[in-house]
């Protein structure tokens, strides 16, 4: 057995090992090799440790009960498969409380399949248990480890929505673009939501085709807004029969796999502290229904706090099919939201023309192009970007959404085209580190590098931040006036402008 540590580490490791051996300052020893083990994870060099479990485990034995527990860690973390029946005897005659959660924990880490029967009836015993104030964290450190063992052993249950799923969704949005999405639900009754727009459907498959939306969620029946303390959210959604909700949209029992998001200003530590203690308490009035798994679950439990810091609960379902952006397999950081550009494309929508030629010379990955053709069909459709990788990704979307697009891996500014375009679509740069004079300089050149390829009647369609710029262009260039404007998102001065070529 080996494990990774730096060279400029060795010997700060030998001589922890070798005072381990003398049996000198064994709690703080025990504590810096696992500090070692973690920083040095994956690097170059392998020191080979054999022989040394039996070492550590040693320390499972000592009268300091906090060197048992570094001990039993360390044995976990250095996957000490050997000390797997050590480890769980220790745990059985332990007799210190803060203790056990440590073998349990190292045992998680290590295969035990042999032992697998004995730890589920573990697990079983301690559910059983009642939980008081003074035992529950000590039960949630010994419960929580058996879960993660359940979780990899009997695996995780494949759920499925029913055919025709009702009741209420919130579909996310901007509050500003909020009425637009509301205008365009057809089915349902949908009514205004802080987080979006609230709709009471008869069947959950007519909504989610709907592209103006970001995400969707499903509200929990709380009583009002929850105290962020996480005992009070974890029993409010257990009497509000979280459970029961999601077995009526699946029509099968558990165990439903979920995690916690918590959209607040509270600090990452004591988030954790918070979803940590939230999930075991939902682990255990469940019974293991409800199992917590932080990197692959079907339910997100979303907590979003309002200003005075109280909690709405709902929840994100990965069970729900979503199939709008299907296209959208690459990306970059600069790429527009593919529900912002759906957005803007029904904003846009009465000042498009069928079988347009249309431009977008800041493309991207082409998700503004894709969306301008789902809205409307197109005659013929280009888009530059100086970014090469860009342009490769929009291909890839292009061609996944049966959309023939020609993407060019050149400078708009040193585009050439033998013909006129109708419609030049974009979202524009931002900022970023250019100067404000830098960027008014930008608006300029663009500008006038529009007006040589626009056709008279022609329509720019722009997503921008930039709207004095914008404002100031249009009164310099005299055969450009604005049709509409609609404000996309007020906290960072988002816009859409439409503006036409006259003749």
């Amino acid at each position: 057995m080996c494990f990774l540590i730096k060279s400029d580490k060795m010997c700060s490791m030998n001589a922890i090992i070798e005072q381990l051996r003398k049996e000198e300052n064994c709690r703080e020893n025990l504590s810096k090799l696992r500090e070692l083990v973690k920083t040095n994870e994956r690097k170059a060099q392998c020191i080979q440790v054999e022989g040394y479990a039996e070492l550590f485990a040693h320390f499972l034995d000592s009268e300091d009960a906090k060197t048992r527990k570094n001990a039993a860690l360390l044995l976990g973390d250095l996957a000490c498969q050997n000390q797997m029946n050590t480890l769980l005897a220790h745990y059985q005659n332990e007799t210190t409380e803060f203790v056990k959660g440590a073998y349990l924990e190292a045992l998680a880490k290590l295969d035990v399949t042999e032992i697998l029967d004995q730890l589920m009836k573990l697990l079983e015993q301690l559910s059983d248990t009642e939980i008081t104030v003074e035992n529950r964290k000590h039960m949630e450190a010994q419960m929580r480890p058996l879960r993660s063992i359940q979780l990899k052993y009997q695996g995780k249950k494949v759920h499925r929505m029913v055919p025709h799923p009702k009741g209420k969704v919130i579909l996310t949005c901007n509050r500003e673009v909020r009425e637009v999405l509301r205008r365009s639900i057809t089915s349902g009754r949908a009514t205004a939501h802080p987080l979006g727009v609230l709709v009471e459907c008869e069947d959950l498959h007519q909504i989610t085709a709907n592209r103006l939306y970001r995400e969707l969620l499903f509200p929990v029946s709380v009583k009002g807004l929850l105290e962020p303390d996480p005992d009070v959210v974890a029993e409010a959604l257990w009497n509000a029969d979280i459970l029961g909700q999601l077995l009526e949209l699946h029509g099968e029992e558990g165990p439903y796999s979920f995690r916690i998001e918590l959209k607040s200003s509270m600090g990452l530590d004591k988030k954790s502290i918070f979803t940590k203690r939230m999930a075991g308490a939902l682990e255990r009035m469940s019974k293991g229904q409800l199992l917590n798994s932080t990197t692959d679950y079907e339910v997100e439990i979303r907590l979003v706090a309002n200003k005075e810091g109280k909690l709405y609960p709902c929840m994100k379902l990965k069970t729900v099919p979503q199939h709008r952006f299907y296209y959208r397999k690459n990306s970059i950081a600069a790429s527009i939201h593919p529900a912002t550009a759906a957005v803007i494309m029904e904003l846009a929508q009465p000042y498009m023309k069928e079988h347009a030629q249309i431009m977008d010379p800041f493309c991207g990955v082409g998700t503004m192009l894709i969306e301008r053709h789902k809205k409307l069909p197109a005659r013929q459709i280009y888009g530059t970007d100086i970014y090469g990788e860009a342009i490769e990704k929009a291909r890839e979307n292009a061609a996944l959404a049966g959309v023939n697009i020609n993407y060019i891996h050149r400078d708009f500014f040193d585009f050439k085209h033998e013909y006129l375009f109708d419609e030049m679509i974009t979202n524009m740069p931002i900022r970023g580190k250019k100067t404000k004079e830098e960027m008014d300089t930008f608006y300029g050149q663009f500008f006038d590098k529009v007006s040589q390829h626009m056709a008279p009647g022609g329509v720019i369609i722009m997503y921008t931040n930039e709207e004095g710029f914008v404002k100031k262009q249009l009164r310099l260039h005299e055969n450009m006036k604005l049709l509409d404007q609609y404000l996309m998102q007020e906290k960072n001065g988002f816009y859409l402008m439409i503006m036409e070529i006259r003749g």
